[in-house]
């Protein structure tokens, strides 16, 4: 085994180092490499095809990640206990590692490349995402795959002080009020070579708009670009410890060999030439016209114009033509913006298109919204649930459930087409986090309303950044559903033209826009804080003016869109719906959760079975919280009032009689509740009157759990217990204790007389038949034991040899089993 080649740095900043290793593990690999900061290890590997498989006409790159679950110490919970489909972070790692990739390979190369990264250890301090981005990045560049790197990232925490600080641990994270991911590369090889950002992934945190009610300052367009500029120190510091790899790799193994390949052209240049000489006039025609199913007829009208007078000049190359149509669309498109101002639909480069909103669309659902903007059409339902709906985490980081859940779907008829419908795709499951991104910080803490929270966005119809519409109706159902949210948000997609050496921003850009385009980014945010932002750049770098610009004109954009918001609906309502489930908490000892609870959950199901509320008890080590839920409210005040009571119990009184209930059985008695927290012993032998005046053989003879029956307080000991006695019918009815003869003194008063005494008794009965004349000779005897012998003769007969409950010749007076009944 040959020796592995390790390069490291300290981050600048922090206590933290970041390093690399090579050529220890996976080396059949194309790129193999062990990143790791702190204790959190994973590799990255690459491996690439060496041809182009048959019929692609597109880069086949997959990105996968794979979390171990012995990485953080943990078997996984699903039912084989092993990991099975990526969890939604994994998914999200796997887009933002493919995201800055992507763009880094050559054009027309087309061989398959598949990028896989294995956690192997998650210390539960320091994310693995960034890590990830730079271990496959290092993994390329010693790879011999064409690639146009290294790609340096960086996660940044926005502190509560307004300070940016890199690479913050979870509890960093949690702590800040804003985090962002970046991702760039080098433009030259010098050491202290400017950053080109190539991607960009930023939302606020949890708790953020308390934080900024406190004095923190708050996350404005001027922070973000700030934010952004600090980054590229550490990005970086990690791309030149990248090269720092390369240059210890080829020291020890010898020169990288590049991978070779043909690159695959969609088209070649006498094609696109005849395509722009003959179909430039219609194709320019048809992208004047406004609205998308309209224009998109008239291209295909054009396309097949086209082909019809191409095809015999060019037989077989029907691809090659449609592939050169495309890219003239593509320059016509972006010739018209830079040089004209005037975009697709007939809009100007600040222009938004018509927005609407509407509200309470569907009779069930606990708040309903429809948002649309132009063509772009989303129906958005939060649905409101008890504490413990919240989705519980079976990953390898930290967290352990989601209280806000945000979906996106997508469907193949919102734009016209058909498709699969089941699984969400990755797509979907990224854009469904930024939307989330984009409302946690808004939202309510679990303290101010307790429910578990879900929102579902159905794309109805897309012409473009339906995640950003999400955003928008989002807010609209969250504040149609009563959620106390803190402000409303609202979301824009922005695009960028550059050509020419010109910088156009574009503000909500359609879909064909954001293809031909050559940035895209989408910002969230309320009035005065940003608080969600994506972004990727096809170019090598975004001067901090234009970007600044651009920030800047999407937050005109997110104004306007707030103010449509705001005349729908001005403020969350005052109450959730009818149909929604009613939800009060409470916080209690934690002492007295068991009290809450009951030996064996019977007194919190007794209170639910009979309130019909949900009540669900949590703690956080410090204090407990009762949660008490139902679609009657009338039903959670009685379960609230019979709590309360149960935390500060009323104190019986002595005498007087109560409606009660059976909660547990002894051999000695049965514990009665009669009030809420309090209880009371029914002792078994005042539980004669049950059984006609007979003594009872068993509790359960005579009652049952759940019982209800009225009793009497007859004692109250210093200790607080309660003794009860049977009342109402059976209030006048004489107990087996009450008709009990007296017990007689025995002859001798000291212990061991009466001893003696006991053990005489048999010996004088043995010998009695001997002493008379054949007749056995009556012995008197006022032993409890001899009573309820004779008790259970006259009920049930002569018992026969044997028989008597208690025998009377083992000399101790120890109680022997009791008989069978037949």
């Amino acid at each position: 085994m040959t020796d592995a080649i390790r390069v490291s740095s300290p981050i600048t900043g922090t206590d933290k180092t970041l390093s690399f290793e090579a050529g220890h593990l996976a080396q059949l690999a194309d790129g193999a490499v062990v990143a790791r900061i702190g204790d959190t290890m994973l590799l990255a590997t690459v491996a690439a095809a060496r041809s182009v498989r048959e019929g692609v006409d597109f880069f086949p790159l997959t990105v996968d990640i794979e979390e171990r679950a012995y990485a953080a110490g943990k078997i996984p919970g699903a039912f084989f206990r092993r990991e099975a489909k990526p969890s939604d972070q994994a998914v999200l790692t796997c887009r933002l590692i493919d995201r800055p990739l992507r763009p880094s390979f050559p054009k027309g190369f087309r061989n398959e490349v598949q990028v896989v990264g294995t956690i192997f250890s998650a210390d539960q301090e320091n994310p693995h995402d960034v890590l990830a981005i730079n271990a496959a990045s290092a993994a390329l560049m010693i790879s011999g795959i064409p690639f146009d790197g290294p790609i340096g990232a960086v996660r940044m925490a926005f502190t509560t002080d307004g300070e940016w600080a890199p690479h913050p641990t979870y509890a960093e994270g949690d702590a800040a009020t804003f985090e962002l991911v970046v991702a760039g590369r080098a433009l030259t090889d010098s050491v202290e070579t400017d950053i080109a950002i190539m991607m960009v992934e930023a939302g606020g945190t949890e708790g953020s708009f308390v934080k900024y009610a406190d004095g923190a300052p708050k996350v404005s367009e001027e922070v973000l670009s700030a934010g952004l500029e600090a980054s590229k120190l550490w990005i970086r510091e990690a791309i030149n410890l990248q090269r720092e790899l390369v240059k210890e790799f080829v020291a020890a193994r010898g020169p990288i060999k590049t991978m070779e390949y043909k690159p695959v052209l969609d088209y070649q240049d006498d094609v696109f030439a005849r395509v722009d000489a003959v179909g430039s006039g219609p194709l320019a025609e048809a992208n004047k016209l406004t609205t998308k199913a309209a224009r998109a007829g008239a291209l295909d009208t054009a396309t097949s114009a086209i082909l019809e007078q191409l095809v015999s000049e060019f037989p077989e190359r029907t691809a090659e033509i449609k592939a050169a149509v495309k890219s003239v669309t593509k320059e016509i498109v972006r010739r018209r913006i830079v040089e004209e101002g005037v975009r697709i639909d007939g809009r100007n480069v600040t222009d938004l298109r018509p927005l609407s909103a509407e509200l309470d669309l569907f009779p069930m659902t606990h708040g309903s919204a429809l948002f649309q903007r132009g063509e772009t059409q989303v129906v958005n339902v939060t649905t409101l649930g008890m504490p413990r709906m919240r989705q519980l985490l079976d990953t390898i980081g930290p967290d352990e459930f989601r209280r806000y859940m945000h979906h996106y779907n997508f469907p193949p008829y919102s734009v016209g087409e058909t498709g699969r419908v089941g699984m969400p795709k990755r797509r979907e499951v990224g854009h469904g986090m930024l939307a989330e991104r984009a409302l946690i910080p808004v939202l309510p803490s679990e303290q101010d309303f307790a429910y578990t929270l879900r929102v579902v966005s159905d794309v109805m119809q897309s012409n473009g950044s339906t995640s950003m519409a999400s955003v928008c109706g989002s807010t609209l159902s969250l504040m149609a559903a009563g959620v106390p949210i803190k402000a409303p948000v609202a979301g824009i997609a922005m695009g960028l033209v550059f050509d020419e050496g010109k910088y156009v921003t574009l503000t909500d850009i359609l879909g064909a826009e954001d293809a031909f385009g050559d940035m895209d980014f989408k910002v969230a945010g309320t009035a005065d804080a940003v608080t969600a932002l994506q972004l990727d750049t096809k170019i090598d770098g975004l001067p901090a003016d234009v970007l600044s610009k651009a920030l800047h004109q999407a937050k005109e954009a997110r104004l306007a869109i707030l103010k449509v918001i705001t005349d729908t609906i001005a403020e969350p309502r005052p109450q959730v719906a009818d149909v929604a489930p009613k939800i009060v908490s409470l916080e209690i000892p934690i002492d007295k959760i068991g009290e809450v609870i009951g030996p064996k959950g019977k007194v919190i199901n007794t209170l639910q079975q009979e309130t019909g509320a949900d009540i669900a008890v949590d703690d956080d080590g410090v204090v407990g919280t009762v949660t008490i839920g139902a679609k009657d409210g009338r039903a959670v005040e009685e379960a609230r009032r019979r709590i309360a009571l149960i935390l500060d119990p009323p104190t019986p009184e002595v005498g007087a009689t109560y409606q009660g209930r059976v909660v547990n059985l002894a051999k000695f008695g049965a514990f009665v509740s009669i009030m809420p927290g309090r209880d009371g012993l029914l002792h078994i032998s005042k539980m004669s009157p049950l059984n006609a005046g007979k003594r009872i053989g068993q509790v359960e003879d005579v009652l049952e759990l759940g019982q209800a029956i009225e009793v009497k307080v007859d004692d109250i000991d210093p200790q607080g217990k309660v003794s009860l006695s049977l009342a109402g019918e059976y209030a006048d009815m004489v107990t087996d204790e009450e008709s009990r003869p007296p017990r007689q003194p025995r002859e001798g008063g000291d212990r061991g007389e009466r001893g003696r005494d006991r053990e005489r008794a048999p010996r004088d009965r043995e010998r009695a038949p001997r002493e008379g004349a054949g007749a056995a000779r009556p012995v008197a005897s006022s032993s409890f034991e001899a009573a309820f012998e004779a008790e259970l003769a006259d009920e049930i007969g002569d018992l026969g040899p044997g028989g008597p409950a208690f025998s009377d010749g083992d000399g101790g007076g120890r109680r022997s089993p009791r008989p069978r009944r037949r």
